[in-house]
Order: C-alpha cells, then sequence, then structure tokens
C-alpha cells in the first residue's frame, strides 16, 4: 500500500505533568507507560465522527467539537488543506481530571493520528497549532502539556503567540512518582481558585526557585533541584482541594524525594527522585499518606525523560 493510499493510521500520546510547581503553564515533561490511543480511518465525507470511545466510563462528548481529540483531528485536516473526513476511536488510557495531561494526550494523539493519513504529513511543529485548539476548547489556551506530549521530554513554553518552545536536557537519573488519588478534579475548577494577583516577594522567589530548577536540568546538580523545593502560590490555593495533598508532598521530601507538587492541575502528586529504587520507596510513602485521608491511589514510577507521540 502506497503512502497515498493509508486510510487508517493509529497514535499513542503518554501521560505528562505540566507546571512542576515552579513554572505555571511554562514547564511540562513526558512520562512513560501510560497515555491515550487514537484510531483515525480516512472517508470521503468531510469532518470529523467520533465513533467510540474507551475507557472513559461515558464521561466524554462523542461531539467532535466538544472532545479535544476530535478538536485537534479537526483542525489538523483544515491545516492540511484535505477534503476528507476522518472517523475516530478514542481509547482512554488516562483517567479524566487526574492533572496528568488527559485532554492533551488525547489531542496529541487525535492530531499524530491524522496526520499519519496525510500524503505530505505535517511537522511535529506544525501539529502544535491544533493540539492548542483542543486544550482552548476544554482547558484554556495552554501549551505546558501538549508540548510534552507531542515532542517528549521536559518542555519550556516560552510564550503561546506566537509559539516558542525550549527544549531543556533531562539528567540520566531522575524519576518521576506520580500518585493519583481516587477523585476527580477538573481543570476549570482548579483554576477558578487561583489568585488573581501575588505579591512581590512571590514573584521573585518564585523566579529565584525557576533559575535553579532550569539550572539543575542543564547541569545534572540536584542538589540545585532539591534547593528549588517551596510550596508555591499554585499550590497552595488548589491544595484545600486535594485532601491530603501537602501532607503527601511532605511524606515525599521525607522519605528523600528532591522535589514534589501537585501535578497539572490535580489531583495527582509527583515527586521527583534520583534513581528507581528511591522512587519506589518514595511512591509507597505518598500513597500510604494518602490513605491516612481514605483516599485509595494509583502509583506511577517513570523516568523522567521519555518521547512523546508516536504512530503505532
Amino acid at each position: 500500500m502506497t503512502r497515498k493510499e493509508k486510510k487508517e493510521a493509529i497514535a499513542f500520546a503518554p501521560a505528562t505533568v505540566a507546571n512542576l510547581s515552579v513554572g505555571f503553564d511554562v514547564l511540562g515533561l513526558a512520562l512513560d507507560g501510560v497515555g491515550d490511543t487514537v484510531r483515525a480511518r480516512r472517508r470521503e465525507a468531510a469532518g470529523v465522527a467520533i465513533v467510540d470511545i474507551l475507557g472513559d466510563e461515558g464521561k466524554l462528548s462523542r461531539k467532535a467539537e466538544e472532545n479535544t481529540a476530535g478538536v485537534a483531528a479537526l483542525s489538523t485536516l483544515a491545516l492540511a488543506g484535505v477534503s476528507w473526513g476522518v472517523e475516530l476511536i478514542v481509547e482512554k488510557g488516562l483517567p479524566i481530571g487526574s492533572g496528568m495531561g488527559s485532554s492533551a494526550a488525547s489531542a496529541a494523539a487525535g492530531a499524530l493520528a491524522v496526520n499519519g493519513l496525510l500524503e505530505k504529513p505535517l511537522s511535529l511543529e506544525a501539529l502544535i497549532g491544533p493540539c492548542l485548539d483542543a486544550e482552548a476548547a476544554v482547558a484554556g489556551r495552554h501549551a505546558d502539556n501538549v508540548a510534552p506530549a507531542l515532542f517528549g521530554g521536559l518542555c519550556l513554553v516560552q510564550q503561546i503567540d506566537p509559539l516558542r518552545l525550549l527544549h531543556l536536557p533531562v539528567p540520566k537519573e531522575l524519576w518521576m512518582v506520580v500518585v493519583t488519588p481516587q477523585m476527580e478534579l477538573s481543570s476549570r475548577k482548579a483554576r477558578s481558585v487561583l489568585p488573581s494577583q501575588i505579591p512581590m516577594r512571590e514573584f521573585v522567589h518564585t523566579n529565584g526557585r525557576m533559575g535553579a530548577f532550569v539550572y539543575a536540568m542543564l547541569t545534572g546538580d540536584l542538589s540545585a533541584l532539591a534547593s528549588a523545593h517551596a510550596i508555591d502560590p499554585v499550590t497552595a490555593a488548589r491544595a484545600p482541594l486535594i485532601p491530603g495533598s501537602l501532607q503527601v508532598i511532605e511524606t515525599a521530601l521525607a522519605e528523600g524525594a528532591l522535589f514534589s507538587s501537585i501535578s497539572g492541575a490535580g489531583p495527582s502528586v509527583f515527586s521527583m527522585v534520583a534513581g528507581q529504587n528511591k522512587g519506589e520507596q518514595v511512591a509507597k510513602a505518598m500513597a500510604r499518606a494518602f490513605e491516612q485521608v481514605g483516599l485509595p491511589s494509583k502509583v506511577l514510577i517513570s523516568p523522567a525523560n521519555n518521547p512523546g507521540a508516536r504512530l503505532l
């Protein structure tokens, strides 16, 4: 079958951790092991039809314009300038409202699956636009999740319009622990509690921590990463929405985590650790801390440097 005749493509996009405490709407990192899968099938009729969604417990809209996979697919078709359309099957490997970039993973997988059908595929850089369109439809126009979901690694979003991304190196010994309590927290609700202003002292402090974080990534000096930890204004505002979250963060640090905070909008909490063995130790302690407030949880232990979306 020639490239032109391709009728079906399947794409996977990974979970992500965004904000990373020091970089609200600026920093995001791809995880390994979990994500969303989208199957795109070409059809002659224009537009996008979502024919099935698996694993969402009926929570997501089947209307393309209300689903991030559908919005990204529509935007990719428009960008490519083709007259035909697609049918999508979305398989949710990520819990909704978990703070692990669920909407971004669907968007990235949707855009890449449609791109896989094109005779002349668009670049990954071009696909960030459709992914941003998708995020804007449900969670606001920000790229801290969709950028690492699409490109992988650790991304720093310098600005949105026009989009400027920086790809930061990640020390080989750095691992991620993400603990997701059994509750759902929408991005919209998590954003609604954010302060409209922060004191100048907090602004300066956060800038200093951001500098230490970037320095740690560039040099591999993990002691600098540990020095960047603090409870930032965003975490402080969102913590009351997530029972036990501050205790989980404190527990992680007490067990030897270098850095810990709320993942994205929450309710997941992440920690950065030196090595897989330390990750397993920290993960158990974090899960126990959630149990103490009556919340069962799931644990993900992942290298900190991982690929982004790919065709299967």
